[in-house]
């Protein structure tokens, strides 16, 4: 299941919220400012999958906070905010945050709203990194420990090149890398008129990983910029 922090420096709404999420079956971790949650967030012991997280606390605000973990972290963050802080919603938003609940919520509406981020977060590729070392991006599952890459369990052959470009994207969902960058992250070499060269390796990958090459769903191209992975929509 999956690792939710709430924050908030009112111990009665983190309290409140613990028991909303635990009975859905979640594990709830609990932080009291904007400092705290960070650090949960930034911790190598834990995947946090999704933040609740007030606005106004101590030592950090919830602003300031979510600046800080998106300098980190893609995790879904939905905002704790009073009925009055409209244009600190409008703020949270733009600096990162998903959603917003507004004080006093329905234990119900919460509830709904984190199944939602969740969703989303997990089909885009999010959580990707499991405890046993594995790499999963919707049906696509890469084992660094095997070098071993399936897609709906059946096993893909893929060539050195194929996998080490594979890893790289799937490691950074979402994030788009150049030819160029490919190319030196990779081959481990200078890159100079090597867009051909990446555009083969992709091409091929595509016809291994995608259920319908000509139309990807996982493997992108970004017209003018490069490529990056998404999970299925």
């Amino acid at each position: 299941m999956y690792n939710i922090l709430v924050c908030d420096d009112e111990k009665d709404i983190v309290s409140a919220v613990r028991i909303y999420l635990s009975s859905e079956g979640y594990t709830v971790y609990e932080a009291y400012n904007g400092k705290e949650a960070l650090d949960v967030v930034k911790s190598a012991e834990t995947q946090i999958h999704l933040v609740l997280m007030d606005i106004m606390m101590p030592e950090m605000d919830g602003i300031e906070a979510m600046v800080k973990i998106r300098e980190c972290s893609n995790v879904p963050v939905i905002l704790l905010t009073a009925k009055g802080e409209d244009m600190d919603k409008v703020l949270g938003l733009t600096v990162g945050a998903d959603d917003y609940v507004t004080k006093p919520f329905n234990p119900v509406e919460l509830q709904a709203r984190v199944k939602s981020q969740l969703r989303r977060y997990m089909q885009l590729g999010g959580g990707k990194q499991k405890e046993n070392g594995k790499l999963c991006i919707g049906g696509i599952e890469l084992d660094d420990k095997s070098k071993e890459v399936t897609l709906d369990g059946e096993t893909v052959a893929l060539t050195r090149t194929e996998y080490d470009i594979l890893k790289l994207l799937m490691e950074h969902p979402g994030q788009v890398f150049s030819p160029n960058e490919i190319y030196t992250q990779v081959w481990k070499d200078v890159s100079f008129g090597t867009e051909n060269t990446v555009a083969v390796h992709i091409r091929h990958l595509r016809e291994k990983i995608e259920y319908d090459p000509a139309q990807p769903r996982f493997l992108k191209v970004v017209w003018g910029r490069g490529y990056k992975m998404e999970g299925d929509r």
